[in-house]
């Protein structure tokens, strides 16, 4: 029988990721990676550069491709289409005065209302007004402004085409409003000074156009709706994913509007609403403790799962680069309840784990006072594969926790968005969904209660919230 073979591409903050995949089962047939520079701000060549290094140049079966990738940043063209400056990512903070500003002069209430989003230093908004007041010379230039997946995607259909984006992804902008489903070319005059090139925004079935080689091109999207559309995300679940960054998400009929700007009410890739809480400080919070002690993550890992339930007392506020969730983009990292007795690499390995899963947890719960309800948690991403991790999540989350097997999820949800564009049906096709381990909490586990005090009494005093 003859495969129909579709593509996804997960260009992520760290890597390109590209999945082949059959259409009408989900099964992945091959995998390629290449990485992307460190850092909060890169050249965009640097992502086609890496797209071509993972085999994007050979995917000359694959029917459809389809591109998620990191959300929010600024990648800021000239008439010729050359970037003004480099492309500013979500996890750069260089414009925390300039959303401050941005709130303040609108309100937080107006833009949870019209928008769906308050702004913080992630989003596009904030850094063209970054750009606009810090370097107006380089502002003065700007053609057109793109996002990650928009720019790949006019990439990949030879730049023939005018560039597109998708409602998932211009949701993350702050200039285009969910509620109303339009771009707040008022809002983004406001802050950049005028209103730019704009993408098209298609809907998340569509098509974008063809490749060179006649593959068709999906409308993309952003990568948490990306890893939504993989994992088949159902009512009552809420995903975790680990990654460079934490994110906690849902998929939802729900409108949520927050002005504390905690959850943004982002849109998702299959027409619904993606509710969502996004930490700076991910699985990092792991690789930066191994480092400290001289292991690998596995050996993290061991001695975590050797120490005591509760760290001895150890206390981790894991905001090493800022954070955005809570809106502290200034804030370092912390490590309290120190004593002779507990200063052991075993309960520090263990400290880095409860402050990864405790920094989620508040995620989560502020998700929870958002009405949206919590029956699973789908624990994903690379910090997911600690297994220490994985056993105490459903205590800390107090819910059930799933661990699906591990996968690219992100990549596989813009396979799947493909391979629906591609059928040109009114649902994306049903792949199942395949599960590695569950964990459910246990009603005696009183230490990780007492962890979660400890936790918010730390916070609260250095942060006073």
């Amino acid at each position: 029988m003859t495969r129909t073979v579709v593509a996804g591409v997960d260009s992520s903050t760290q890597s390109c990721k590209i999945v082949r995949v059959d259409a009408e089962t989900g099964e992945v047939l091959s995998k390629t990676v290449a990485p992307h520079p460190d850092g909060t701000a890169v050249d965009p060549e640097r992502w086609w550069d890496a797209f071509r290094q993972a085999g994007g140049q050979d995917l000359d079966d694959a029917a459809a491709v389809s591109v998620s990738a990191q959300q929010h940043g600024m990648v800021a063209l000239d008439g010729a289409g050359v970037p003004v400056h480099e492309a500013l990512l979500w996890n750069d903070v260089r414009s925390a005065a300039q959303a401050e500003r941005l709130r303040r002069e609108i309100g937080p209430d107006n833009w949870a209302r019209e928008v769906g989003v308050v702004p913080v230093s992630s989003f596009t908004i904030t850094k063209l007004a970054w750009l606009a007041e810090a370097r107006p010379e380089l502002a003065a230039r700007v053609r057109q402004v793109l996002l990650p997946h928009d720019w790949l995607t006019w990439r990949l259909t030879g730049r023939a085409d005018t560039p597109v984006t998708d409602r998932s992804d211009a949701s993350g902008t702050g200039y285009w409003s969910v509620p109303e489903g339009r771009y707040r070319e008022d809002l983004l005059a406001h802050a950049f000074g005028r209103v730019p090139e704009l993408p098209v925004v298609l809907d998340s079935a569509a098509a974008a156009g063809r490749t060179r080689a006649g593959a068709l091109v999906a409308a993309g999207c952003g990568d948490n709706a990306g890893a939504a559309l993989g994992l088949g995300l159902q009512p009552g679940e809420v995903a975790v994913s680990i990654g460079t960054s934490g994110t906690v998400f849902a998929s939802t009929d729900r409108t949520v509007t927050d002005p504390s700007g905690m959850v943004a009410g982002f849109a998702d890739a299959s027409g619904r609403n993606l509710p969502l809480l996004a930490t700076i400080n991910g699985a990092r919070i792991l690789a930066s403790t191994a480092e400290l002690l001289g292991v690998d993550l596995d050996e993290l890992d061991r001695l975590a799962a050797a120490a005591e339930p509760d760290a001895g007392g150890l206390t981790m506020i894991p905001y090493f680069d800022g954070e955005r969730t809570p809106n502290l983009p200034h804030a370092r990292a912390s490590l309290t309840g120190m004593s002779r007795a507990n200063m052991s690499r075993a309960n520090m390995a263990r400290a880095a784990v409860l402050g990864l899963l405790c920094h989620l947890a508040e995620a989560l719960d502020v998700l929870r006072a958002q009405g949206i309800p919590t029956r699973r948690v789908l624990l994903i991403g690379g910090g997911a594969r600690s297994l220490t991790l994985r056993s105490a999540a459903a205590d800390i989350f107090q819910t059930e926790v799933v661990v699906p097997v591990p996968g690219e999820y992100v990549a596989l949800g813009a396979a799947r968005q493909a391979a629906w564009a591609l059928a040109g049906t009114d649902a994306p096709p049903t792949w199942q969904r395949r599960v590695e381990s569950a964990f459910a909490p246990d009603p005696s586990a009183d230490w990780a209660q007492q962890v979660r005090a400890d936790y918010r009494a730390a916070r609260a005093g250095f942060y006073g919230a």
